[in-house]
């Protein structure tokens, strides 16, 4: 049996770890989640002044040796990084969802957000390209493949 899994670039918070992991392998069809993380993802993600090229190598490694083909994408409520409201993080998310896009185009990429009751909300969605349906490949993901 192929393990399934998906690549999530959460917050470093722990308190979000296990119920996002948890909330993601019951409501897609993965077996293991790759945790990626950075203070205040989310806002980083969005921000045109973040430098995302270590995320994105961790990223590269995930799709190329797990088969990881759905990313999320975590802001959470009290965060310390990105210490702004509700609404802003959600933009934040939106933002990153499009800007890690960009990146791959065969992945699906799920922005979500976590509440102060640990319940999670699907915020944006932006949906892959499968190979056979498209010429283009994800060649600028892969510059930042595992030997990079």
């Amino acid at each position: 049996m192929e393990l399934k899994f998906a690549t999530c670039l959460n917050c470093i918070d722990g308190r979000f770890q296990i119920p996002v992991i948890t909330w993601i392998t019951q409501n897609y069809d993965v077996d293991y989640v790759d945790m990626i993380t950075e203070a205040g993802m989310n806002g980083l993600l969005a921000s045109k002044y973040f430098d995302p090229s270590h995320v994105l190598r961790r990223l590269a490694i995930s799709i190329s040796k797990n088969n990881s083909n759905t990313i999320f994408i975590v802001g959470h409520f009290d965060c310390a990084a990105n210490s702004v409201k509700e609404e802003v993080q959600k933009k934040h998310i939106k933002k990153a969802v499009e800007r890690i896009k960009n990146y791959t185009l065969s992945c699906q990429v799920i922005g979500i957000w976590v509440s102060e009751y640990l319940e999670v909300e699907k915020i944006s969605e932006v949906g892959g390209i499968r190979k056979d349906d498209s010429q283009e490949d994800d060649s600028q993901m892969y510059e930042y493949s595992a030997s990079g």
